[in-house]
């Protein structure tokens, strides 16, 4: 399925007016005045736009999107985008950082008690450091939240419906605000916001995508992030997720005054059943898996990570690796991740990446995931990805990267492809990659060849066209090999004639191989316009030249 970029696909109103009036908030399109919906600030309640209205606005303010509505004691508090800034693009489609976000507040009329006031300056509180949320992206064409090998294989149309229909919900980081928006059918309005961290370096992308807390009996845990390493290189795309979360056991970290909060298992009947249905997700999402334990062997990481090594031995389908990172590459040691490497390495390369062409062929897929985790998926955790996710990315070079620079060389230098382009490429050579034709026009146009009418044709040699020339030539050897073969085998029958018939045809085949011989270095000297003799001539000059001037 190939992806167009700008046909077909849904698109969310990108830049809004809010009006404020002393009874309620309008929100209207700036490219369609007659696009957009009111919130009343008596009841919060969500209404169509009400066109034929002449009332002046208290404040008119721009907005950049419209992030969901959430209802505490004192009624509905609407959350807007107040400031944007584009980092880049995905598929061809602008990205924007939300920069800026505020909460609108209504019911302001409503009666609280002395209690309920309490409750709601903190609820406040609460929202004043939603607003100052870090690392919220969106885009206004097309869904971020999807990684691009299933984001290949939606449904034809599927680009057609609204935003928040595309989205993976586990990254959408307000979905659980936008339920009235939706409820209202304001298609145009509802923005998904993903958290993560997107970063543009050599037109590579690193997204990670961060999921719910946790962890819960349905087997959801806490900071659940899909990470995608994305490269883009002359239309060709490839793509490499990884994924982190907190061990997927019934567990809790006692936040005290302590310096290091101790770990609490906590025993429950449901735990392998936690186990399983969380390992039975990512399978059915990611393919093969291979859980990285991260965590200490002693102390209460260590009780922890036995327990989570015993729950893992009741998964035949999952490959789990304990990995001390402290005792490995602790006191800054971190060349020693190399032990780890070389236990999943094998793992690594049969899971592969995701590979697209220019025109939309998949050419690749990954079929598998590495899931990591430390105690809180932090640092040894991105230590660890990051590693892996260089490995991959030397692979996913060479494949799209180095034979094109390989290519390029070689053409410059010789007038063809790299003859093993396909090694660098697929890994193996290929029947269409073992020889390709050269090319004058290098020596035409750089000048090292000058056309002049009164000159022999370069193509000609010693009076005969070697083009023509070589498949006679061709022809003759072979064909006296064969006639001296075949007279070999008749020797029975008269073996006077076949000494002469044997003598006539050795003869032949030899003498056209000393001919082919002597002429090799011209049949084989291609780009011909300029001869071997006077390219070594010119050279000579040139060195004299640059001799002559110093």
């Amino acid at each position: 399925m190939e992806i167009q970029p700008h046909s077909s696909n849904f698109k969310l109103w990108s830049e809004l007016e809010l009006h404020e009036f002393e009874d309620k908030f309008v929100i209207k399109a700036v490219e369609s005045s007659d696009q957009g919906f009111s919130i009343r600030r008596s009841d919060g309640n969500v209404e169509s736009i009400n066109s034929d209205s002449s009332a002046n606005p208290l404040k008119v303010s721009t907005i950049y999107g419209v992030a969901g509505t959430i209802r505490l004691l004192a009624g509905t508090y609407v959350l807007v985008i107040t400031s944007r800034k584009e980092v880049g693009s995905y598929l061809g489609f602008p990205v924007f950082h939300a920069l800026s976000m505020k909460f609108l507040s209504c019911n302001e009329s409503l009666r609280l008690s002395n209690c309920q006031k309490r409750d709601e300056t903190y609820f406040r509180t609460l929202l004043k450091v939603v607003e100052s949320t870090p690392g919220l992206y969106f885009s206004y064409e097309t869904d971020i939240t999807l990684n691009l090998q299933r984001r290949f294989k939606l449904a034809e149309g599927w680009m057609s419906k609204p935003i928040w229909k595309q989205v993976d919900p586990r990254f959408v980081w307000n979905r659980n605000i936008l339920e009235e928006l939706i409820e209202n059918k304001l298609d145009g309005f509802i923005i998904p916001l993903l958290q993560g961290n997107i970063l543009k370096l050599f037109n590579a992308y690193f997204g990670p995508e961060c999921g719910e807390e946790g962890p819960n009996l349905e087997g959801d845990v806490a900071n659940f992030i899909e990470t995608e390493q994305l490269l883009e290189f002359e239309g060709s795309m490839s793509s490499f997720l990884q994924i982190r979360g907190s061990i997927p056991l019934l567990w809790e970290q006692i936040v005290d005054l302590s310096y290091k909060p101790r770990l609490n298992i906590i025993d429950h009947e449901q735990t392998s059943k936690v186990v399983e249905r969380h390992f039975h997700d990512i399978i059915e999402r990611y393919g093969e898996t291979v859980a990285v334990d991260l965590t200490d062997k002693h102390g209460d990481e260590g009780q922890l990570s036995m327990a989570y090594a015993t729950e893992m031995e009741k998964l035949p389908n999952v490959r789990y690796i304990s990995f001390d990172f402290h005792h490995y590459c602790g006191n800054s040691n971190l060349d020693s991740i190399q032990v780890l490497y070389d236990q999943v390495s094998e793992d690594l390369q049969k899971e592969g990446y995701f590979l697209v062409d220019a025109e939309g062929k998949i050419q690749s897929e990954q079929k598998g995931i590495i899931r990591s985790n430390c105690i809180d998926c932090l640092d040894r955790t991105n230590v660890t990805q990051s590693f892996l996710a260089q490995k991959s990315l030397n692979s996913q070079l060479q494949r799209l990267v180095w034979v094109e620079q390989g290519d390029e060389i070689s053409l410059e230098y010789s007038g063809t492809h790299a003859l093993k382009r396909d090694l660098v490429r697929y890994g193996k050579q290929t029947m269409a990659g073992l020889i390709k034709m050269g090319s004058d026009a290098m020596d035409l146009m750089s000048g090292r060849y000058t056309v002049n009418r009164n000159s022999p044709s370069p193509f000609l040699l010693n009076g005969f066209d070697t083009f023509s020339y070589l498949p006679v030539a061709s022809a003759l050897l072979i064909g006296g090999l064969t006639a001296t073969s075949v007279t070999f085998n008749q020797a029975g029958r008269n073996a006077q004639h076949l000494m002469m018939s044997s003598v006539i045809c050795a003869g032949i085949a030899a003498g056209m191989m000393a001919l082919v011989k002597v002429n090799g270095r011209q049949f084989c000297s291609r780009p011909r316009l300029c001869g071997l003799f006077k390219q070594m001539f010119s050279l000579s000059l040139f060195k004299e030249g640059e001799e002559s001037v110093d």
